[in-house]
């Protein structure tokens, strides 16, 4: 009686701890040492996922410490991962270079790469889509429905990588998922926050790009990656459909900003008892530089995203997902200050002058 006894509880710890590994899922980040796609991997892993990330950044670079994620640098290493499958594929690479060259050349054997691993594994594929598809006579308010009539070259290559993706769903099976978002800031470096807005802080300086009334679609990263991992564990899409889930995030305008960003320097000692002074950035010169710096002559198209008020209608994300976390504006911002703060070689310096 007690050899039965001791014999089902041996089977039935078996079986939960079978039900354990069985529960157990696994994604695949490509692009896991960018903004997004490191974001996205430390979320995944936080909340009880198998994370593995191919590395390929160059032969002898170790990759990034990032807890929870499997760097699969070996070709050996990549093989064994891919027999194991996956169940979703987070496809966060991007074209290092800002330019419409770059990402006419790049950006659609970047997602050939990413619709390929994702059939290989028979995983869903979740696409990071933005605004750029609008153009500049979208509307106000932004939902999965809305036209895409692209004003720039950079919207024309991602209208062209969505319907990239919506041919690979219709005609090889995938299974995708595109959840956009605003503009990034947050969860590191080389944002609008850190490259531009804030960069003067110290000096008691806050570069805004246009108009400081006109509402802004922003997305905090660490909520945006939240929302993919809530969109991973919800029901895939059925069968020859793609998915399109726009991201709320924050609305914001300049004001908004200015705001928390005044209230974070005059505590750090930034404004010496002055008021936070706003400088335009200088599109003039942006201009007259653009023709001999491609960069520059992205940025100058995309300005109209500063003109033109917009916001994401995230009604239809919820719906999908179940509630998203939202950090309110102010602790958003004041925690990306602060880990701005941190990467910073020095403290935060009295202002002295403009």
């Amino acid at each position: 009686m007690q050899l039965c006894k001791y014999a089902m509880v041996r089977t039935i710890g078996c079986i939960t701890m079978n039900q354990e590994i069985q529960m157990e899922k696994t994604v695949w980040v490509m692009g896991a040492r960018g903004r997004l796609g490191a974001a996205v991997a430390q979320a995944f892993a936080a909340a009880g996922w198998r994370v593995r990330a191919p590395w390929r950044h160059g032969a002898g670079t170790p990759p990034p410490a990032l807890p929870g994620v499997e760097w699969l640098v070996s070709d050996e290493a990549l093989r064994a991962a891919q027999a194991q499958g996956a169940d979703v594929l987070v496809h966060a690479m991007n074209p290092a270079r800002y330019t419409a060259a770059a990402w006419r050349a790049e950006a659609p054997a970047m997602l050939r790469s990413a619709i390929d691993q994702s059939l290989a594994l028979g995983a869903l594929l979740l696409f990071p889509g933005n605004v750029y598809n609008f153009g500049a006579g979208m509307p106000a308010v932004l939902d999965a429905h809305t036209p895409q009539r692209p004003t720039t070259p950079l919207g024309q290559v991602r209208v062209a990588l969505e319907q990239q993706l919506a041919q690979a769903v219709a005609t090889q099976g995938l299974r995708a998922i595109i959840v956009r978002a605003g503009d990034f800031f947050g969860a590191g470096q080389g944002t609008w926050l850190d490259q531009v807005i804030a960069r003067k802080l110290h000096q008691g300086v806050m570069t805004w790009p246009g108009p400081l009334n006109v509402p802004h679609a922003w997305a905090y990263l660490p909520d945006l990656a939240q929302a993919f991992v809530r969109v991973a564990a919800a029901p895939a899409p059925p069968p020859g459909a793609l998915m399109c889930l726009p991201f709320a995030g924050h609305t914001a305008t300049g004001n908004d900003w200015h705001a928390v960003l005044a209230e974070w320097a005059q505590e750090q000692g930034g404004l010496r008892g002055g008021s936070l002074r706003v400088q335009p950035l200088p599109w003039g010169w942006m201009r007259l530089a653009s023709p001999v710096v491609p960069l520059l002559r992205s940025l100058q198209a995309m300005r109209y995203l500063w003109e033109v008020p917009h916001a994401l209608d995230g009604t239809v994300l919820v719906q999908h997902a179940g509630a998203l976390p939202h950090t309110p504006l102010r602790d958003a911002l004041r925690a990306s200050l602060a880990v701005r703060s941190v990467a910073s070689a020095a403290p935060f310096p009295l202002a002295t002058g403009a």
